[in-house]
């Protein structure tokens, strides 16, 4: 191939990239590596003195080299030739041997100088290099994706090996592979695992950020042995696959304690697994730290410090109810009160509170338990959620004799858990005398910071929620999608809520058994700020976009 001579650090002067002075500093700090046996080439060293963003460098080459600098991310990867050429050969000297064709070997490197190492794929292949310039994440990314390919082929392998010569269980190669797929799905910030089977093969799924995304797809052979393994880990039963199962079983991986747990439920091609990712460090956060707005916060606050009544956390399944309750009994909990929690099940272990799981099978039910637990003489009670009659008839009595109640419950928005109080059986009078607020909640996705990007909405975007912004000047961002984010252009979530306090004149109107619209309006004049009012200040604020907030909440809710 043709080869360029260039003076990588006259061409930055000459661009205005850098000063002579900082390509002297750079040149007398390699010397210096080189003396101890280091050798780097010149632009990582102006990359590491941050003389020069690695991005800008690549495109200046780009230019003057007349080679196309590419976004790895927007091609189709072929992990056959990939997997072609040693990891530690790629790694090394950053390059990636992408794809070929009839005539061409395409090459993707951080580093279009390295003429030795594309002569060397060339007599390896026989094909002529076609040459791309691609920032080293990017390229070290996907070397890291490879390894885990290799990984994972090499452990299957292993597994049906195994399989064939003593069809058990108790492989090695069965437990490296559990291994691998959890870890892989606590790197990706996954929360729960999906293990699906499909007609021929299986697929694995992780729930990041609110959002399902598929991480992995398997043969079938390796479905079975994979799923009675995880049962085993969670004292289930492997030969019954007709009736759901509920386990749990915990890991340790880099220093951390996991809690797994499981459901399985029959499905057409076997058996649907769902893996909980529970982290005990969650339970050490404080309320400050739920991401709730300081106004919120302090109503919330003010009602968990109430000697007496109940409050209610509501949301769907996955808003963060639990971890809410908790953040409040860390806040809560003290040598001088007596906490007692009811919960199907147990998710985390707190300190300083006694916690009772519902056992079904032996008839231990929320209602029964919170009848004996009165017994105990609790300051404070939490359930873990008021799901029938009986259970709300119990925990609104407890509440009446002078103990604070926390609980969850499902509902849309902190007014309509009034209505459905009344809906389960709860005199209107009743709910006016215990209730004393309602966190409603849910789990917004923030915009990645990594690809943050201004933009201007679509019109239909903008007129869905026209009439709650009004002709205020909003700046938009959205995420454009990058390898931080698995490019959803989203990392991370964020809680949004509102907080109804229960004051005399709204008690009065429950009691009189007055309609919610008269309610809000009561609460609204008190202060409230309703959900979408709470999510569109994100969206000012910049933490979210409009696309997000239309899937989180309903606009025009009230």
């Amino acid at each position: 191939m043709i080869r360029q001579k260039i003076k990588l650090g006259d061409l930055l002067i000459k661009e205005g990239i850098i000063t002579p002075e900082e390509l002297q500093i750079a040149i007398e700090k390699q010397q210096e590596l080189k003396s101890k046996g280091i050798y780097k080439r010149l632009g990582e060293i102006l990359i590491d003195l941050g003389f020069v963003k690695e991005e800008a460098l690549l495109k200046i080459l780009s230019k003057q080299l007349g080679v196309e600098f590419i976004d790895l991310y927007t091609e189709k990867m072929d992990y056959e030739i990939l997997t072609s050429f040693p990891v530690s050969l790629l790694e090394e000297n950053l390059v990636l041997p992408f794809k070929e064709d009839e005539n061409f070997i395409h090459i993707a490197t951080a580093d279009p100088l390295n003429y030795d190492i594309f002569d060397m794929i060339e007599r390896i292949v026989g094909k002529t290099p076609k040459i791309y310039i691609a920032l080293t994440k990017d390229i070290l990314h996907i070397i890291d994706n490879i390894k885990k390919y290799l990984k994972a082929k090499e452990l299957i392998k292993k597994i049906r090996q195994d399989l064939n010569e003593t069809a058990v269980l108790s492989s090695g190669a069965i437990d490296e592979f559990v291994d691998f797929i959890l870890k892989d799905a606590i790197e990706k910030r996954c929360t729960d695992i999906h293990i699906e089977p499909q007609k021929f093969n299986f697929i694995i799924r992780g729930r990041i950020d609110g959002v399902l995304n598929e991480l992995f797809s398997f043969d079938k052979d390796i479905y079975f042995p994979l799923v009675s393994k995880i049962k085993l880990l969670a004292s289930l039963d492997i030969s019954e696959k007709r009736k759901p199962q509920d386990g749990r079983f915990s890991k340790e991986y880099d220093g951390k304690n996991y809690d797994f747990r499981i459901s399985t439920a029959p499905v057409m091609y076997g058996e649907s697994v769902v893996l909980r990712i529970l982290d005990q460090e969650k339970i050490l956060l404080k309320m400050n730290e739920l991401g709730m707005s300081e106004y919120n916060l302090k109503r919330f606050e003010y009602l968990i410090h109430l000697p007496y009544g109940m409050v209610y956390v509501t949301g769907p399944t996955g808003s963060g109810k639990t971890t809410t309750l908790y953040a409040a009994l860390n806040e809560l909990k003290g040598p001088q009160k007596k906490i007692i929690t009811v919960e199907d099940p147990i998710e985390y272990e707190l300190p300083l509170i006694q916690q009772i799981p519902v056992n079904y099978k032996i008839g231990l039910n929320f209602a029964g338990i919170i009848k004996n637990i009165l017994r105990q003489d609790p300051d404070i009670i939490m359930i873990g959620e008021v799901r029938d009659s009986d259970t709300l008839k119990t925990s609104t009595q407890a509440a009446l004799t002078g103990h604070l109640v926390l609980a969850t419950l499902h509902t849309n928005d902190a007014i309509s858990t009034i209505t459905r109080l009344i809906q389960m059986g709860a005199e209107p009078y009743m709910v006016a005398e215990t209730l004393l607020g309602v966190l409603a909640q849910r789990l917004i996705r923030k915009i990645c910071p990594y690809c943050k990007k201004i933009y201007k909405p679509e019109k239909n975007e903008i007129e869905k929620i026209k009439k709650y912004i009004q002709d205020e000047n909003i700046t938009f961002y959205k995420g454009t999608g990058c390898k931080m984010c698995n490019f959803s252009g989203y990392l991370g979530r964020e809680m949004i809520s509102e907080v109804l306090i229960i004051t005399e004149e709204i008690s009065n109107l429950i009691a009189e058994g007055k309609e919610r619209s008269a309610i809000f309006q009561l609460a609204k004049a008190n202060g409230f700020i309703s959900m979408v009012d709470d999510a569109l200040l994100k969206l000012k604020e910049g933490v979210t976009t409009i696309e997000e907030i239309l899937r989180v909440v309903k606009i025009d809710s009230i």
